[in-house]
């Protein structure tokens, strides 16, 4: 019950902790009337939905279902209330001014960085760099480490299930450098091949570039030895945890991973901000990403000197409210417990691919889930002689129900699926299996009404 009462106290008037069945204090006399059993626990869904304001709407009298957390997730009041009070209270550029409004909003901006490094367990606040978003953070890599440590003959290692955003930006190193890239594919299971992986690797392996969580297959891979085997070789190694930070704890030194990206508006933050983890070492031996103010140490007509990270790689006025409500974000979170969520996750996670594969018809891409393999909770599918989109759309306009369709920015999964799209549901900590039956009574609906007008 101690972590009950924890809960309880996070942020006054909010929901969390909710439902917790505490024993009373009060003695029962000899005599006492028999005590109704209370009810079970309210599921951590049903706990927290209720900071989530955007959740309680309908559309045309159903009640909103919202299935696309993968894309981005949804936001509860203390982030919302953090950003309010930072753009009432005290607006100001960071670092630049001895003002009391530009002191408060530099300790603010910084206790971000120093919540975002406890989150993921980095060694110093110095290791975490403010970025637009994950992908940004995945392109300052390329560029200031890959375009100077990267040469013609080396090898990028990659798998097939990668989102764009971590293959796009090492294509324009291999075309600028002459390296070659190199892809692992699936298992029969349909998760990348590790032994595959494993087997590429050589000393031409510079980089090994993976996902954490897949975006599409839901499945996870396991970071600490891939990081292992490449260090063997010598390789670096990147880390895309967008699908991961979220929902689970992430260690980044039990990882050892070089470099590490993820998204604020994955786990509950505001858009328009991002971080990259990287060690201390690495990130001083690192060139600039982008020229300006704020990653300087001095200019002089020819030439300038750079600053120490995380500066260096934070030219210009940041996105300074973003970062201080990813960091109210962060709050909320750990209020919660990242533990306490992972655990209801992979709950949640089986039910919805139990419930989708019941489905006539449907055929759900990735691992079935096990005792040792959990899925993450989220499932792309298909339904058979119909297309994704067109199941999006009426979910939406018949049923309240968001989801996503489309190939998830992974052209080169889907292909290698052999699909050219699949539709996406995606669940967070806030959604419950009420909501996921609501989906399935949608789905075969919409199946029946679309596959009625042939």
């Amino acid at each position: 019950m101690a972590a009950a009462a924890s809960f309880r106290c996070c942020f006054p008037g909010s929901a969390i902790g909710g439902g917790f069945i505490r024993p009373s204090s009060s003695r029962r006399g000899r005599h006492a009337a028999a005590v109704v059993a209370p009810p079970p626990p309210a599921s951590l869904g049903n706990r927290t939905r209720v900071d989530f304001p955007i959740l309680h709407q309908e559309f045309d009298g159903a009640k909103l279902v919202y299935f696309d957390n993968g894309a981005t997730s949804q936001k509860p009041y203390s982030v919302m209330k953090t950003l309010d009070e930072y753009y009432r209270s005290y607006n100001s550029n960071v670092h630049r001014g001895i003002h009391a409004l530009s002191a408060k909003a530099t300790d603010a901006y910084e206790g971000a960085r120093t919540k975002v490094a406890n989150f993921v367990n980095a060694a110093d606040s110095r290791e975490i760099v403010f970025t637009r978003n994950a992908t940004e953070a995945i392109n300052l890599v390329a560029y200031s480490w890959g375009l100077s440590n990267i040469k013609q003959g080396d090898e990028i290692l990659l798998t097939v299930a990668e989102h764009h955003s971590a293959i796009v930006p090492w294509q324009f190193v291999s075309q600028k450098t002459g390296a070659t890239l190199k892809y692992v594919g699936l298992t029969k299971e349909e998760v990348p091949d590790i032994e595959q992986l494993k087997g590429l690797l050589s000393n031409k392996t510079k980089i090994v570039v993976v996902h954490h969580v897949s975006n599409v297959l839901g499945s996870m891979l396991p970071i600490e030895e891939i990081v292992t085997w490449s260090k063997g070789v010598g390789a670096k190694v990147l880390v895309d945890a967008c699908q991961s930070v979220p929902h689970m704890p992430v260690d980044v030194q039990k990882l050892g991973a070089d470099f590490l990206v993820a998204s604020s508006h994955k786990m509950c933050g505001p858009t328009g901000v991002g971080f990259m983890h990287g060690t201390f070492e690495i990130l001083s031996s690192m060139e600039p990403f982008l020229g300006g103010g704020e990653m300087i140490a001095d200019v002089f007509n020819d030439k300038s000197t750079y600053a120490e990270p995380p500066s260096r790689f934070e030219a210009g006025t940041p996105a300074i409210g973003e970062a201080i409500g990813l960091g109210a974000a962060i709050d909320y979170l750990s209020c919660i417990g990242m533990d306490q969520i992972h655990e209801y996750e992979k709950e949640l996670a089986t039910y919805l691919y139990e419930s989708l594969i019941s489905v006539p018809n449907v055929r759900v891409y990735g691992p079935a889930p096990s005792q040792t393999d959990h899925r993450a909770p989220l499932c792309s599918f298909n339904v058979e002689n119909v297309h994704p989109t067109d199941i999006a759309e009426i979910l939406d306009l018949q049923h309240g129900v968001a989801i996503r369709s489309g190939h998830h920015c992974a052209q080169i999964l889907h292909r290698t699926l052999g699909i050219n799209a699949s539709a996406r549901a995606s669940l967070h900590f806030y959604n419950t299996k009420e909501e996921v039956d609501a989906f399935i009574d949608a789905l075969k609906d919409t199946i029946h009404f679309l596959t009625s007008q042939h």
